[in-house]
């Protein structure tokens, strides 16, 4: 399956990613198909640059993005986060407010 997915490049505790699209057999670091984007979250705010042309096509061949490159796609496009990360997130920030009282 071909997935798009981040490759984590930079030094030590200071993260830059690569979007990638790669098949989903290959290291997170390894060969790839094609570049589409990059993320920087090291940035105030993070820089996200994303080719949105590129990502469509590949999605409309059969690509499925990992649950970050959803959401950073949601993000570049302005668009509401996929139903299936918000419900996450919303879980998540329950817990958390459950773990703090």
């Amino acid at each position: 399956m071909v997935v798009i997915r981040l490759a984590r490049h930079g030094a030590h505790k200071k993260p830059f990613y690569r979007i990638v699209v790669a098949d989903q057999r290959k290291k997170r670091d390894g060969a790839f198909i094609e570049q589409v984007g990059t993320y920087d979250p090291n940035t105030d705010p993070s820089t996200i640059k994303i080719d949105l042309d590129k990502v469509d096509e590949w999605i409309g061949k059969g690509a499925q993005p990992s649950d970050r490159v959803a959401k950073l796609i949601a993000i570049q496009k302005g668009e509401p986060l996929p139903e299936k990360i918000a419900k996450r997130a919303a879980l998540k920030e329950k817990q958390k407010q459950q773990a703090a009282e």
